[in-house]
């Protein structure tokens, strides 16, 4: 990796080694997968380590400090940052997960899902431009102001759907008159939030709590988190419940 250096050198090379510790999971010792960050004391893990290993503990597993009493997992977020470089500076990383995850779906009898079949496009793109298939930059500029249009317009269709059923449990609040949804994998819960606060006319997102198996979702967790620990076992569509915060199942 080349990185700045004094001004008699202007770049010099930093062993990858040099800098594992600061893009490793201290609980699997890998490198950062679905990297993800305790608010609390900004220590980054694994989100599957952090997860399993939260379901007995309520403490950092690098600086112990108290996340949270009594819902640690609500106070965690995917650092898509720190995943990016993480990328970036691991040769073959990323293309090594994709096919990983690709030959987990194909196992199962699933398919494999939409952002990984985008990815890999992606990634073939890149490599393709590398190696001098890009085509000149007029034409592509062309392309890029024709297309521009569309791709302000994909709102994340190209990303793992999830199929979603949004069921009130409580008396205080109205259901959704179409509570049948699919939408990105990369939605976490506070844009469900949003989305049902909107369509209840109710004055404030922070109104609402929404749970899966009983269970109060963090904000920041993303729909395919709650996929895979939460309902990775049971069938589509994935059943989420809204209530007013704080009211009582």
């Amino acid at each position: 990796m080349a990185v700045l250096g004094n001004p008699d050198m202007l770049t010099r090379k930093i062993k990858l080694c040099h800098i594992n510790a600061h893009i490793t999971c201290r609980l699997c010792e890998g490198y950062l997968i679905d990297a993800t960050t305790v608010t609390e004391c900004l220590h980054t893990f694994c989100r599957s380590c952090l997860v399993k290993y939260l379901e007995e503990n309520n403490t950092c597993p690098t600086c112990r400090i108290v996340i949270h009493q009594s819902h640690p997992l609500q106070y965690i977020g995917h650092d898509r940052t720190m995943q990016d470089i993480v990328y970036k500076l691991v040769p073959g990383l990323q293309e090594a997960e994709l096919k990983k995850q690709r030959e987990f779906y194909q196992k199962l009898g699933m398919e494999v899902p939409g952002d990984m079949k985008g990815e890999l496009c992606n990634l073939k793109t890149h490599l393709d431009q590398r190696n001098g298939d890009a085509k000149s930059e007029e034409t592509a500029n062309k392309e890029a102001g024709e297309e521009k249009p569309e791709e302000d317009n994909d709102y994340h269709r190209s990303d793992e759907q999830v199929s979603i059923c949004l069921e009130c449990n409580s008396s205080k609040l109205r259901g959704l008159k179409r509570k049948w949804i699919r939408c990105s994998a990369q939605a976490t819960v506070l844009h469900l939030k949003k989305f049902i606060a909107k369509k209840l006319n109710l004055t404030s997102f922070n109104e609402l709590d929404i749970l899966c198996n009983e269970e109060i979702l963090g904000k920041d967790h993303t729909l395919k988190f709650v996929v895979v620990t939460r309902w990775r076992f049971k069938k589509s569509p994935l059943l989420l419940h809204y209530r007013p915060k704080m009211d009582l199942l």
